[in-house]
Parts: C-alpha cells; sequence; structure tokens
C-alpha cells in the first residue's frame, strides 16, 4: 500500500520500507513518529479513504542536507558577500502504512505492567 503525505511543505510518496528525508522534525533517533496529514492512499490501481489511513515512521537520524551556497554582488561596487547554508532534515524509515486500527494494537503492545500494579493483587492473594 501507498500514500501520499504532506510534511514540512512537501509532499512524498511513501510505501512501508521506504527511506525519506524530510524538513527537522522533533524527536530522537529510534522515536516513533505519526505523519498524520495524508493526501492520497491506495493499492495499485484502487485509491483507500485517506482519513482512515495513517502512516507510521521511525526516525533514523537527524541531519543536515547539502551546502547551499548564497553569493551576492552588485556590479562595478566591489560589493561581493558569500554564504553558505545547511538545512536542518530528519532522515525518516517507513514502518507502516495502513489503516488506523492496524497502527493500534502496536501500542497496546508495548504497555506494561508495573511492579506497583502487581503487588496489590499478591498482596490480596497471600491475605487469603
Amino acid at each position: 500500500m501507498f500514500a501520499i503525505v504532506r510534511t514540512g511543505g512537501k509532499q512524498y510518496r511513501v510505501a512501508a520500507g521506504d527511506k525519506i528525508a524530510v524538513e527537522k522534525l522533533a524527536g530522537e533517533a529510534g522515536d516513533t513518529v505519526t505523519l498524520g496529514d495524508v493526501l492520497l492512499a491506495g493499492e495499485g490501481e484502487t485509491l483507500a479513504d485517506a482519513k482512515a489511513v495513517t502512516v507510521s515512521a521511525e526516525i533514523i537520524a537527524q541531519a543536515k542536507s547539502e551546502k547551499v551556497i548564497v553569493f551576492k554582488k552588485r556590479r562595478r561596487h566591489n560589493y561581493r558577500r558569500k554564504n553558505g547554508h545547511r538545512q536542518q532534515m530528519t532522515l525518516l524509515r517507513i514502518t507502516a502504512v495502513g489503516a488506523a486500527e492496524a497502527a493500534k494494537p502496536a501500542k497496546k503492545a508495548a504497555a506494561k505492567k508495573t511492579k506497583t500494579e502487581a503487588a496489590p493483587a499478591e498482596a490480596a492473594a497471600s491475605a487469603e
């Protein structure tokens, strides 16, 4: 399944397993983000409802793009200015493209019981 998503003012065609470089997003390497602005989704020739589709991605790294040289010159006035700029970007690996329900069980699997929740249950069992 593929999707067209908008992030950072640009549009990207993504599928599961793709790697893309987008404008800087908040997060550390290894974090999971959800690209919510899905414009179009489908599989092959058929199109799906874009509102029901979510795209989840993993941040690979925070990096900088190639340097852009800014050179200003005014003829016959001995005026030259040279500056460089490297735009910050985020490298993403698309992990899943699919229905919103498919992304929810993955979050439930991550939830674990803490020791404080297990302690009252053990105390009740020992009291009997």
